[in-house]
């Protein structure tokens, strides 16, 4: 038995479906603890594509059982459309659960965060327009709706009729926007509760026995250690935390239930949004990563930022999250680069710093301080063994090694669930 948490190491977008699609086919249950259809997976089998925002990459293996936690906030109407998308293409959806506690997102939600967002202008955070910071936000003040509340044909009327009343005072008085029908709203959940309610289910219980029973679990989080609403580079962060000890309480398992923690990051660096970013590269050369990486966002489509890798993030990410290992993906990307540059430190006023600094005014001024190395032209995309990789391409992954003091247990050298070296089995 072994329990695994995988989270993103980097600003999101890490490659974390693929991991997970290839680390379900050793797991039993595969769990989804935080974040909401904000983030997306992409998972490729075969030559089928898949993007997945809310539904666990398990589902692809249609044995496995597969959990959305009570930290995830649910857009019922998503989740019903990504369902729905997967069965067209003859997906099993039957192993799919829902945890009653999971707050589910309401067009009044939706509809606050894009005027916020708007009210904001220059200072904009970059969110995605989902509902899923509103969401969270009731959810504190303690007037959020749960999935067990939307299902009980007599609770939810009650839960729903003062929230949508106080939401349209806002509307209407702070921005001068129509609000919504109580009615119609309630009669469009009560459509989608109808289609949910037999998957929802008491998910730390299902996560419990399946630990108890000795199966393999696999927790699987969204975004990434720099969205982190308190360790991340806040305000630009998410409104969740898709650190590590995030798994414990999105699923209702105790800590001492997890065994390992793996971190995935690029073999460079990427973030969608605003904020500062030390080693972006605002050029032609950031352009042709981009491209030859498809950096472009599953949920929203826009181009993400390209930089080199920052070994200041992945220590940073390693002490927070206590990784145990580093699943390194898309290092195929930087084939034919004569230069690869690696970032070890900063340099802020004058001095080398190693730690990530808490403030954003200090980050923005922070200089990367580069390693050089030569790059490869060998094809590296069928590579299945560590020792086959070219000289160069090993020397990389050994100072990413040594500058974040994690070892490596996955490379990834293309989209596919079969181009992936596996230095350690993570089940063991």
């Amino acid at each position: 038995m072994s329990t695994v948490v995988l989270i993103g190491a980097q600003w999101g977008d890490e490659g974390k479906g693929k991991v997970t699609d290839f680390l379900a086919e050793k797991a039993d249950i595969i769990v989804r603890y935080q974040g909401g259809n904000n983030a997306g997976h992409t998972v490729v089998v075969d030559d089928a594509e898949f993007k997945l925002h809310l539904i666990p990459s398990g589902i692809l293996y249609p044995e496995k059982l597969c959990v959305i936690g009570n930290g995830v906030v649910i857009d019922p109407k998503v989740l019903i459309e990504e369902i729905d998308s997967l069965v067209k293409r003859e997906v099993p959806i039957g192993q799919l659960r829902i945890s009653q506690r999971a707050h589910v997102i309401m067009p009044y939600h939706r509809l606050m965060d894009a005027v916020e967002e708007e009210q904001k202008g220059d200072a904009k955070i970059g969110t995605t327009k989902r509902g899923i910071g509103p969401t969270y936000t009731d959810k504190a003040s303690r007037v959020g709706i749960r999935m067990v509340d939307m299902i009980d044909k007599e609770e939810f009327p009650k839960l729903l009729q003062p929230n949508v009343e106080r939401k349209n005072q806002v509307f209407e008085k702070m921005y001068e926007t129509e609000g919504f029908q109580f009615e119609e709203v309630l009669k469009e959940y009560q459509g989608y509760a109808d289609v949910l309610e037999p998957m929802v289910d008491d998910v730390s219980v299902l996560v419990h026995n399946a630990i108890k029973e000795g199966k393999n679990v696999l927790f699987e989080g969204a975004q990434g250690t720099l969205l982190d609403l308190d360790h991340g580079t806040y305000p630009y962060v998410t409104s969740s935390h898709p650190t590590a000890a995030a798994a414990c309480l999105g699923t209702g398992v105790g800590p001492t239930k997890i065994d390992r923690v793996i971190g995935i990051a690029k073999a460079y660096t990427t973030r969608v949004g605003e904020g500062p970013f030390p080693t972006e590269l605002m050029d032609e050369l950031g352009e042709e990563i981009r491209k030859n990486g498809n950096e472009f966002g599953t949920t929203t489509g826009r181009p993400r930022r390209c930089g080199w890798f920052d070994a200041v993030i992945i220590r940073y990410a390693a002490r927070i999250s206590g990784l145990d290992s580093l699943a390194i993906t898309k290092l195929d990307v930087l084939t034919g680069l004569p230069v690869i540059k690696l970032c070890s430190g900063y340099r802020y006023k004058g001095e080398i710093i190693r730690e990530f600094p808490a403030s954003l005014k200090e980050l923005a001024k922070c200089e990367p301080v580069y390693e050089e190395f030569p790059g490869w032209t060998e094809d590296i995309s069928h590579v299945t063994k560590y020792e086959d990789l070219p000289e160069n391409a090993k020397k990389y992954m050994d100072r990413i090694v040594e500058l974040t003091e994690v070892k490596i247990a996955i490379i990834g050298v293309g989209v596919k669930r079969t181009q992936t070296i596996i230095l350690e089995d993570l089940y063991e």
